[in-house]
């Protein structure tokens, strides 16, 4: 397939800080691209970069097979929606739609009937005539949308834009976004630390630590098969097993990881004996955590770790589950179900001086 964006070799330091570290990366034309990763880690800066609003230390980056590197923002056929919107208070829903094609001279029924357009890809039909005072702030972060997509632009370039909006409303327009995408066809590259919006709504991730991309994959691929420890501890909770205490449970040597949903709890008499296929930890529950639909137990392992698992709070009395606090348990999980892992720190490494999404 063509691609949207090609990154080869892309730098960017701020005095001794790498923000972003010789990157090579492309993205396909029209596929819902999310880099996602925590604070420093590079993927603003990147962004920022394709934008045009920073220049690169080194490297070059190519929009449709076209090398725009040097170019300003205004020369580049890619829009982009911000966090904090950027909506003009004193002008209409319509006319800030219109706001990009006014710039660019377009005929006013033209921009009219473009702005209308727009404002029906994003679901706000009969909103023109609004201010954005009275817009709730779902509505308000589809006006900058609409802004953005009424110029057409070959690349839309989202920065952490729905990360204003409160939880219920963040996961309603996770799910607008991705149709929204679907029905324009543009590409789209979303950056987010938030791990649930990139897993709801990508083609593909890539996930940043420290200027770098530590794996490159789809949503399913990166949940059920981490390539390092820090990927596996930032996408979802996950349960680490290395050195001795593996040695001790599974009489192998390196890292693995299984995750807390794979992992099922019992009492101890209960329990099924180890073989090659059937894992069994036993130890004592520490903690059990209530979170609505599901709850975690934290397991203190008489091998000398800990590890969570996590069950759905279907017909299970949650009463039951609390009252196995400070109690023997068995765990109990598959050995397809581990994965095994590459190095890498295990947790987000942060650097103050870097950029802070």
């Amino acid at each position: 397939m063509p691609t949207a964006i090609e990154l080869r070799g892309l730098s960017k330091h701020f005095g001794e800080v790498r923000a972003v570290d010789e990157l090579d990366l492309d993205i396909v034309d029209g596929e819902f691209f999310s880099m996602l990763g925590p604070s420093g880690s590079g993927k603003t800066t990147v962004l920022r970069l394709v934008g045009g609003f920073e220049q690169p230390t080194a490297g070059t980056i190519l929009l449709g097979g076209e090398d725009v590197t040097d170019r300003p923002p205004f020369g580049r056929d890619v829009n982009t929606v911000f966090q904090d919107y950027a909506i003009f208070p004193h002008m209409s829903v319509r006319q800030n739609v219109e706001y990009g094609l006014r710039v660019k001279r377009v005929p006013r029924t033209q921009r009219r009937d473009r702005a209308e357009e727009a404002l029906a890809t994003v679901r706000l039909e009969g909103y023109g005539d609004r201010r954005p005072h009275q817009l709730s702030g779902g509505q308000r972060q589809r006006v900058a949308l609409a802004r953005a997509l009424v110029n057409r632009p070959k690349v839309l370039l989202l920065d952490e834009p729905l990360g204003a909006l409160d939880l219920k409303l963040r996961r309603e327009m996770q799910i607008e976004l991705k149709q929204i995408q679907r029905d324009v066809g543009i590409t789209f590259v979303f950056v987010t630390h938030d791990q649930e919006e990139a897993l709801t709504m990508s083609d593909r991730i890539a996930v940043f630590n420290q200027g770098r991309i530590e794996q490159l994959a789809t949503p399913v691929e990166l949940y059920e098969q981490p390539a390092s420890a820090f990927v596996a501890g930032f996408v979802g909770t996950s349960n680490l097993l290395t050195g001795e205490v593996a040695g001790k449970l599974l009489g192998e040597d390196g890292t693995f990881v299984v995750r807390p949903e794979k992992v099922r709890m019992t009492a101890p008499e209960e329990a099924p004996a180890p073989d090659d296929r059937t894992c069994v930890a036993r130890g004592v529950v520490r903690e059990v955590v209530y979170l609505g639909a599901s709850t975690h137990s934290v397991v203190e392992l008489d091998a000398g770790t800990t590890l969570t698992v996590s069950h759905q709070n279907t017909d299970r009395s949650i009463d039951a589950a609390l009252e196995r606090r400070d109690r023997p348990v068995a765990l109990v999980w598959q050995r397809d179900h581990l994965v095994a892992l590459a190095g890498g720190a295990p947790h987000p490494a942060t650097t103050p001086e870097e950029e802070t999404a």
